[in-house]
């Protein structure tokens, strides 16, 4: 396929580039010993030997990701499922645009379900570059189908990037018939309060053919909801919003974000429900007599809405809905043993935390808050 060079800078490596970022990857000591820890029981040689059968980064995901994916479910969750049946057109390619609560394994286990599911192919994902601090990590995320969303840009390189990419995912989408996973805001909602960013559709409209209307539809936007029932990064968030409270400017570092992504990986999920809405094209073609300004704003409380009604809830969301308001609104949902078994959940989280001067009822309130929004949002949603 002749992919535009603008794009080299940005988008997964081609088959052609496969074979050298793997010898880049097996010579780094970093990834060696990475690979060490997560496949234990895989010897170098056999990885190096997997590795040249693949020819298409679909055949790595198959071949390695999906193990490891696999094995993650099972040792770090009560089990996952995805749910396509809006979805009956498997050779369509679609956009998923989702609530986002861990930049690996959401895209991850979207991938698992889907071929689960029994599409033909994964996703190619949005992943920001702030997370790229390794080499390994970069070559990793463009074999694993990544694409870099480039950030801390000046205002000019900001456009330019963003219509850049735009027009790589319209690309992915129409003429390498891929799909396609970003999240519906930069960065994750630290409260769970997911909000479709109205900049995030703007971007998608600066290419394509037609008005906004046409460039959104040509896009096939399907709203993603993921649902954890236990989100390990949790106390983590709770901790970043004490110490941006409590110190002027205060940003996460490089390790905090590599923190992050172990914890969310290797921590405990519960259960984890993906639910896909329809495609969105008919619900986007009514709105194409509003003011442009009007048309995105609009289209980002479709894909809201759709999210939020398809929330899963779990017991530990409606005590944390009941004991953040002090209501027995929700006490139908669940049992004096759930409730004091999320209290307990919520105090060991809290005892993880390390900070200084830290402050137990603050982080308490922004766990619950967490754990509460989603039900907030849901009957919001369907009330209206």
């Amino acid at each position: 396929m002749n992919i535009p060079p603008e794009f080299d800078e940005i988008r997964p490596y081609s088959p052609e580039e496969l074979p050298q970022a793997f010898e880049r990857l097996i010579a780094d000591p970093a990834f060696r010993k990475i690979i060490e820890t997560v496949m234990p029981d895989t010897p170098l040689e056999k990885i190096v030997e997997l590795l040249k059968v693949c020819k298409t980064n679909l055949d790595v995901q198959k071949t390695f990701f999906y193990r490891l994916l696999k094995q993650i479910i099972q040792q770090h969750s009560d089990g996952f499922d995805l749910d396509t049946t809006s979805l009956p057109d498997k050779k369509q390619n679609y956009t998923f645009i989702s609530n986002h609560r861990d930049i690996v394994l959401d895209p991850g286990f979207l991938s698992v379900g889907l071929l689960d599911n029994h599409f033909p192919t994964t996703v190619e994902i949005a992943i920001g570059d702030n997370l790229l601090i390794y080499p390994w990590i970069k070559d990793l995320v463009r074999i694993n189908k990544s694409f870099i969303v480039q950030r801390a840009l000046t205002m000019r390189q900001m456009l330019e990037s963003s219509a850049r990419m735009s027009r790589y995912i319209h690309f992915a989408i129409t003429t390498k018939k891929e799909n396609v996973w970003i999240a519906q805001r930069e960065g994750r909602a630290k409260d769970s309060n997911d909000r479709t960013q109205d900049s995030v559709l703007k971007m998608l409209a600066m290419a394509g053919e037609g008005d906004i209307v046409e460039r959104l539809k040509e896009l096939n936007i399907v709203p993603l909801s993921l649902s954890y029932e236990y989100d390990p990064c949790d106390f983590l968030k709770a901790k970043e919003m004490q110490q941006k409270r409590d110190i002027e400017g205060f940003k996460k570092s490089q390790q905090d974000d590599l923190n992050n992504m172990k914890t969310g990986i290797f921590g405990y999920k519960g259960q984890v429900h993906f639910q896909a809405a329809p495609c969105i094209n008919n619900e986007i073609d009514a709105l194409r007599d509003l003011p442009k300004a009007e048309i995105f704003s609009r289209v980002a409380k479709l894909i809201d809405n759709h999210i939020f009604c398809n929330y899963r809830l779990y017991t530990g969301n409606y005590v944390a809905f009941d004991l953040l308001n002090n209501t027995k609104r929700f006490e139908h949902e669940y049992t004096p043993d759930d409730k004091a078994r999320f209290e307990t959940y919520v105090n060991k989280k809290i005892d993880l935390i390390d900070l200084p001067g830290k402050d137990r009822d603050f982080l308490r309130n922004r766990i619950l808050t967490m754990y509460a929004y989603p039900v907030i949002n849901k009957i919001n949603a369907t009330t209206t």
